[in-house]
């Protein structure tokens, strides 16, 4: 009988392969980078794919929560439809407008969000985008520096990225 003090021991696909989806997503990028498909290139992604995870999983101090998966994928498509469309408008500025307009800007985005993870997707989103670069976390982590090509109303700027992107990541990772 178990001893209900003790805790659970984590079975052997748990020791053998800690973040099963971190796993697969670095075999799969292994066999995009090798740009063919081969046995031994299977067997090499694989075998990074099992081993970094494990190397680094006294890193991962938790697993973070995420609630809803339909929500991931939405976000994701967000984002991928935000990058197009940045990217279109940047290079509309850089071809159209006079340098003089631009509303260049280091704006703080004050956070709402906890998560490391969920923080770090955050960054990297802002950081995707076109335009957009985020700097800097504050020592607290309750604020995020980041710089504008061209924002004219930094009020609006902070509340479209939180709308848009911090309240979808306080959904999923609630």
């Amino acid at each position: 009988m178990a001893d209900p003090h003790m805790p659970e021991q984590p079975g052997l696909l748990r020791r053998c392969c800690p973040h099963p989806l971190l796993s697969l997503a670095l075999t799969l990028i292994w066999l995009l980078l090798i740009n063919s498909f081969s046995v031994g290139g299977l067997l090499v992604g694989l075998t990074l794919g099992l081993a970094i995870p494990r190397l680094t999983s006294s890193f991962w101090p938790g697993r973070p929560r995420v609630r809803h998966y339909g929500k991931v994928v939405a976000y994701v498509l967000l984002v991928i439809r935000d990058i197009i469309v940045a990217n279109l408008q940047v290079a509309f500025i850089i071809l159209f407008r006079p340098v003089g307009s631009l509303h260049t800007r280091w704006l703080c985005v004050p956070l709402d969000l906890t998560s490391p993870e969920a923080i770090t997707l955050f960054a990297g989103t802002i950081t995707m985008t076109p335009g957009t670069v985020s700097c800097d976390l504050s020592a607290d982590g309750k604020a995020l520096l980041v710089h504008c090509l061209d924002a004219p109303d930094a009020e609006a700027a902070i509340r479209e990225m939180k709308e848009r992107y911090e309240s979808r990541l306080q959904e999923i990772f609630a």
